[in-house]
């Protein structure tokens, strides 16, 4: 692989958050990403992340990061960590969060296309209802994330706009009863097909995005004080500028294939 692309890949996030959690996975998911189980190791002072929340923005590429750095200031100010990764291909919703959630590749889960038909390999969801752990799945309707991972014993919130998606998100975080709570966001996503990636439109959407990330952090400080917290900001996959200013996604290139991630740990008072 070219050497411009991130090296660790978003199938290593499957481990990453079972065994935060403290649930073996390694018979299931491939190994999951040192650095981030060593800071869990040190803040939760050998002990496991009790509390797990999940913030999925779609299209968020690594480029965007680099070019406007001074716009995810708050992602970097409420985070311990950021990491460059990698998405898988084809570079489309339902196959890189197949991808993410199973800790394997599309041609093993089966997702290989841009269709969403529900995921029957193994993944993170099992792997914790299977341990007793509640979640929680926030997203808006018929997107993948929303339909992939359907028939599962967790709790499913599914609504028409970004914004009860990301208030429901809110009131569950201070309701504090989910183990693991995983939200979705198309807006930046659906705004810069339209209107292309770095479009005044498709920037303010990513700002809310930012921002979402940075007040959910903030009431999970506020209400999880009594657990050992872990967040992330975790997009797909990234996008790039096509003919006619609008944008797209789904190429072996690295505009659409590297993207960023923010991690975040806290530990009970």
């Amino acid at each position: 692989m070219d050497s411009m692309y991130n090296s660790l890949c978003i199938t290593s996030m499957a481990s990453t958050i079972t065994s935060i959690m403290g649930i073996d996975g390694s018979s299931e998911f491939c190994h999951p990403i040192d650095v981030l189980m060593k800071k869990a190791q040190k803040q939760f002072k050998n002990e496991k992340a009790d509390r797990v929340f999940l913030y999925n923005p779609d299209a968020v590429a690594m480029w965007l990061f680099q070019k406007y750095t001074n716009m995810f200031e708050k992602a970097l100010s409420c985070s311990d960590i950021s990491l460059p990764m990698l998405s898988v291909m084809p570079s489309v919703t339902p196959v890189c969060f197949a991808s993410m959630y199973s800790g394997v590749n599309p041609d093993v889960h089966g997702i290989q296309t841009y269709v969403k038909p529900v995921l029957t390999v193994k993944t993170v969801f099992d792997m914790l209802i299977q341990a007793g752990k509640k979640i929680a799945l926030v997203s808006t309707s018929n997107d993948s994330i929303s339909m992939i991972f359907l028939e599962r014993k967790m709790d499913y919130y599914i609504f028409d706009s970004v914004k009860d998606v990301n208030q429901k998100a809110f009131e569950l975080i201070e309701k504090d009863e989910y183990d693991l709570i995983v939200v979705y966001n198309g807006n930046y996503d659906s705004t810069m097909h339209k209107f292309g990636p770095e479009s005044k439109e498709a920037m303010e959407e990513l700002k809310s995005n930012i921002d979402f990330y940075e007040n959910a952090a903030n009431k999970i400080k506020k209400h999880w004080i009594t657990h050992n917290t872990f967040l992330g900001f975790m997009p797909d996959h990234g996008c790039h500028e096509i003919d006619g200013n609008c944008g797209s996604h789904g190429l072996d290139m690295t505009e659409d294939m590297n993207i960023i991630h923010f991690y975040a740990f806290n530990s009970r008072a």
